[in-house]
């Protein structure tokens, strides 16, 4: 097992699957472009080599989330910067349907900020 795969297998259930689903979605979305690595401990998803978002745990809202470069970019108000710099966060709940188009349009906009 890898890292990245050993990463989320220490995440339990339902959040690990939840992840999991997320991590497949992320790659397929642009296999050609968008690879991930580990990265201070933390599965990160690069576009062009370039940071794009990664996947964490807030000990203060007790819950998963991810995160996206270029935050200071992006006025989602489902996003939460408090006080970084360059990123904001999405907090997944894991009772509720991941918001995948939400997610993607995102993402498509960060990649317009990577050159």
């Amino acid at each position: 097992m890898n890292p990245i795969q050993e990463y989320f297998y220490r995440i339990e259930e339902p959040a690990r699957s939840t992840l999991l689903f997320l991590r497949k979605k992320i790659l397929e979305s642009d296999p050609e472009y968008i690879t991930e690595t580990l990265s201070f401990g933390l599965p990160f998803f690069k576009y062009k080599k370039k940071m794009l978002c990664y996947l964490y745990y807030s000990k203060k809202y007790r819950t998963h989330y991810i995160s996206f470069y270029h935050g200071d970019r992006l006025m989602y108000p489902e996003l939460l910067q408090e006080g970084r710099k360059k990123f904001k966060i999405l907090l997944i709940d894991m009772e509720e349907d991941l918001p995948l188009e939400l997610i993607f349009n995102i993402i498509n906009e960060v990649k317009t900020h990577i050159q």
